[in-house]
Parts: C-alpha cells; structure tokens; sequence
C-alpha cells in the first residue's frame, strides 16, 4: 500500500508548476482534434496566447477554431495582427482571410486578400485553392471598388441593424439596412436582414421581394431558403412547405452559422427530427450558442421524447434569458392544446401591435386553423392587402377599436373577437367594420359608467348616430 501511495505522489508531481504557452496549446488541440469542444479549444488558446503574444503558430490556430465557430470577423482581426505585428512572412494568413471575408458576403475583400495570396505565395501550399476562390468570387481582375473600402464600417452598421431588429426597432432597423444594402449591393446578409424586417413589420410583399431579389442575385443562398420556408409555412401554403423541406432535407452545410440556421428553421415549422439532428451535432462540437439556440434545441428534443436534453438546454436558456420563464414546451403544449379562436385572435393581434409577433412565429401550434384565421394573420403581417373577406374585416374592426384605447388590453379584445366571430356565425355582414367597432365601444363605455354619448362616438368612429344605434342593437343581441 505504501508502494501505491508513492506512485500516486510521484505522478502527482509531473504537472509542472509553472503552466507555459506550450501546456494550454496541447491541451486545446487535444480539445479540438480528440473532444471536437471548440469552446473550450478557443479559450485554452486565447491563454496560450496571452503567455506567449508573439507566438504566430498559437494565433493562427485560434483563427482557424474562430473560422469553424463562424466568428470570421473575430478570426480576420487575429490574422490581421499576424501580419501586421508578428510575422509579415505567414502568407497564408491572406488565403485564410479571404474565406473569412466571402463567408461575411465581403466580396471585394474577399478578392484583395486572395489576390495578395497570388502575388506573395506563388507557390503557397493553398494556391490551386485560392485560385478556385477567385473564380468563385466571380471578379475578373477589376480595381477595388471605392465602396467596399473599409469593412470596419460595414461591421458596424451591420450589428447596429441586427440589435434594433432584435429589440423590435423596425422601423430603424429598416431604413439603416437599406443604407448598407445600397452601399454594399453584395452584402447578402443584410437582404435577408431587410426580408424579416419588413415581415416582422407586417408587409410581406416587401419581404418576398427581397428574398427573392437575393436567390436571383446569389442563388442557393441557404439563409434566405430558410427565411422562405418560414413565409410559406405561416402562409399555409402546404405544398411548398413539403417541396422546399425536401430540398433542404438533402442539405449537408459545413459552416456552423448554417447549421444553427438550419436546425432553427426545421424547429420553427415543426420539423423536430431534423432540427434536433443538426442542434444537437452542434452542442456536442462544443458550440456555445444564444438563448435563442437552446430555446430550439430544447423544443426539439421535448417533441422527440428526450425530456433530459430539453430540461437541460431550457436552463441554459433562462440563464441568458430569465424573461423565458414559462415558456417550457412541456407548459406550452399543455397550455395551447385547447386555445381557441377568439384567444388565439387576441394573442396575434397584441403581439403584432406590441412588435413582438415573432413570439407567435415561435409556436407552430398557433399556425392558422382556418380561412378566417389564416386571411386575419394575412393582414396582420400586411395590413394593406387588397384581398377582403371575413378575417380581413375582423381585422380593421380591431384595428378601428385600438386606435381608440390606451391600450391593448387582452379582456378587451377576448369580449371583442367573441361578438364579432358571433355576428360572422350569424351570417351578419361585417364589412362596415367602423360600425361594429364604434358599437362595441360605445357599450364598452356604458358599461363602464363612463359619460359618453352616440355623437360623440359617431364622430369619433366616423359613423353617423342612426348607423351607431343599429349595430348596437345586434351587438346587444349577440
């Protein structure tokens, strides 16, 4: 036993005090190459290279895993201080920069670094690849263009649009993007960036427009596919749901962001085995992704059955998120297994004015069920629609009563939708929807014991006293 404690000490002595730039290094490769934990690989990297900052080898391998992570910004600004700062002579740095560049939609970039690889390593080890580079650039050796002088700003504006997209700035965030697509015509990210403003806006048109101004101009983009999928899918249009979910079925993206995008995608129409395949490959190649990432990924396995997964990714979502608290998909398949007609209404339409309708997009479970409902949704998205039925009325009948209330509040809108999916049952026209809306009001206020009068509710509504007492009788009596 003696014998067996010694050797125990004696192995316990081979870790070396003192923790050298070397020591991280091997671990991180063994994290990378044996683990595939690209996480932990980039920050035993950013150790080693903070022990050793003139150390190009360590830099240059923190590019790389930056590369695979998607954060090619992040990998450029190493590469960038390799040549500039530590080793003018790495002229691979160039090839690997320009694949950095493309992948941001940096094209003219993309083609400076490439060209600079061609002209300091004309028998670099990765020259018959940038010189298929080059041609997938598709630039035939034309100058610089002015435009795409400095990707700094690009950077810039870039985030700047996807943070207000995020808060619901849409407005803003529309008219910045528009800005950088005019200014950077190749820049794809930001079409696809303007494709979901505008449809989180509510104009679908303009949305459509520009998804397909990008297939047109960069075919295959699988971004904007994804996008599509989503605009049919809330559509109902069936078909081309099944065709465009086969096609991309058959997609093997190499690039993280694309998986991420793809197995959020699949998650959001329902498709659950196939988002939860690329979702989970993820995770387990050590991706650290946003709360939105384990948002899908815990929907995904809950549907498939693997109730541990889904427990674990949610906490990592209220971790970065705590606002998510009940919005379990074990809670929300209970919570909206008997959500009916006029809740559902409600909650579409609170969401849509509260900027927030991609709360809605998140549950497939609220997909239209109907014609009314899908036509409402519609005009929800795309309020100046030309086609007008049932769900296009109900609309503006809401609309002419929200302009009216401080607001939104949701027993409100439950009563409202209640009497007017009844009137709609009724077979009654609903067509003079500022009739409906000021009837429903005027009773509202009654009840309320607040001091109105017809006239002044028919003027504000825009409707004459006589039409008022008429509606309010048949809403009475509904």
């Amino acid at each position: 036993m003696g014998k067996q404690l010694f050797d125990r000490q004696q192995k316990a002595q081979v870790v070396p005090f003192f923790q050298n730039g070397a020591y991280y290094y091997r671990r991180a490769l063994k994290a990378y190459r044996v683990e595939r934990n690209l996480d932990r690989a980039s920050k035993l990297l950013k150790r080693a290279a903070a022990l050793e900052p003139d150390n190009s080898n360590f830099l240059s391998q923190l590019a790389m895993i930056h590369t695979e992570m998607g954060n090619y910004q992040e990998s450029n600004e190493i590469l960038t201080a390799i040549i500039e700062k530590v080793d003018p002579a790495m002229t691979d740095c160039h090839y690997f920069m320009a694949n950095n560049f493309a992948h941001l939609g940096l094209f003219h970039q993309a083609y400076k670094c490439a060209a600079a690889y061609s002209a300091e390593a004309p028998d670099g080890d990765f020259i018959e690849d940038n010189e298929e580079l080059l041609e997938l650039l598709m630039i035939e050796g034309e100058e610089e263009d002015p435009s795409f002088g400095d990707s700094d700003e690009l950077i810039i504006k870039q985030e700047t649009a996807r943070s207000l997209l995020e808060n619901g700035k849409l407005d803003e965030a529309i008219s910045l993007l528009h800005e950088i697509v005019e200014e950077f015509p190749e820049f794809w990210s930001a079409y696809n960036n303007l494709s979901l403003a505008y449809f989180y806006s509510g104009d679908v048109a303009n949305a459509k427009h520009y998804l397909e101004l990008v297939l047109q101009l960069n075919e295959g983009n699988l971004h904007a596919l994804c996008n599509l999928l989503v605009f049919y899918y809330y559509e109902r249009e069936d078909e081309k749901v099944a065709a465009l979910t086969e096609q991309l079925s058959n997609v093997h993206p190499i690039m993280i962001e694309h998986r991420y995008k793809l197995g959020a995608t699949f998650a959001l129409i329902g498709k659950y085995e196939q988002a939860f395949k690329w979702l989970r490959s993820l995770q387990r190649q050590g991706f650290e992704g946003d709360d939105t990432f384990f948002y899908w990924l815990s929907y995904s396995a809950w549907h498939l059955g693997q109730e541990e997964v889904a427990k674990s990714a949610w906490e990592r979502v209220l971790k970065e998120n705590p606002s998510k608290v009940g919005s379990e998909p074990w809670e929300q398949q209970s919570s909206l297994k008997g959500i009916t007609l006029k809740e559902r209404l409600t909650l579409v339409y609170i969401a849509a004015k509260s900027n927030q309708l991609e709360e809605i997009r998140h549950h497939h479970a609220l997909r239209p069920q109907s014609d009314l409902e899908q036509e409402f949704l519609r005009h929800t998205l795309s309020p100046d629609m030309e086609k007008k039925g049932a769900g296009a009325y109900l609309f503006a009948a809401a609309e002419a009563l929200g302009k009216q209330l401080q607001s939104a509040e949701e027993k409100t809108f439950l009563s409202f939708f209640e009497t007017m999916l009844k009137a709609n049952s009724a077979k009654h026209s609903l067509k003079n929807t500022k009739a409906w809306s000021a009837a429903f009001f005027y009773i509202m206020k009654k009840e309320d014991g607040e001091r109105v009068t017809k006239l002044e509710v028919a003027d504000v509504f825009g409707v004459t006293v006589s039409t008022l007492t008429k509606y309010e009788r048949l809403v009475k009596d509904l």
